[in-house]
């Protein structure tokens, strides 16, 4: 099965997503406040990006009914989550009403929610977003960061959540 790129060549997507499937990543919660309701979407394409000044980036599938919220937030929370929190995951890649009905969360210094239980997060502010095939690239100007715990993280892997162990 092939699929057309906007380039008009032909494309074995199932093939992309087979091969890119064995490259393990983390799991994030990327939250914001909007209108006073707390929204967040589940994100794996995450990474720093710059020391100086401090950033990092994301991407965001265009077809996101969240992040439009997100980006009209002007801000965001980045949540790493910890090995433990799959369910987490699940909630937050699902298209619920309310994702935060049965999760605990506080306010970052932003006003966006840090998720109880994470190992880290890290605060922003948008910087810039560049529109790429299907997706947003978000990169966030970082205001503050922190380490909530010691803990393994949550991966994804083929196709699964997994941890990691030295």
């Amino acid at each position: 099965m092939s699929d057309i790129t906007d380039e008009g060549t032909s494309f074995d997507a199932a093939k992309f997503r087979q091969v890119l499937g064995h490259f393990p990543t983390g799991v994030t919660v990327i939250t914001a406040m909007e209108g006073g309701k707390p929204v967040g979407f589940a994100v794996g394409s995450f990474a720093s990006l710059s020391l100086a000044p401090p950033q990092v980036l994301l991407c965001a599938g265009k077809s996101s009914s969240t992040w439009p919220k997100i980006e009209a937030a002007g801000s965001f929370c980045v949540n790493i989550l910890a090995d433990d929190q799959e369910d987490v995951c699940r909630v937050f890649a699902s298209k619920a009403e309310d994702k935060f009905a049965e999760i605990g969360w506080k306010h970052s210094g932003n006003g966006a929610p840090i998720i109880n239980g994470v190992l880290a997060y890290v605060d922003c502010t948008i910087g810039d977003v560049v529109e790429s095939g299907d997706h947003f690239v978000v990169i966030g100007v970082v205001d503050d960061l922190d380490v909530m715990h010691e803990g393994g993280p949550l991966l994804f892997f083929r196709g699964g959540y997994g941890r990691f162990a030295l």
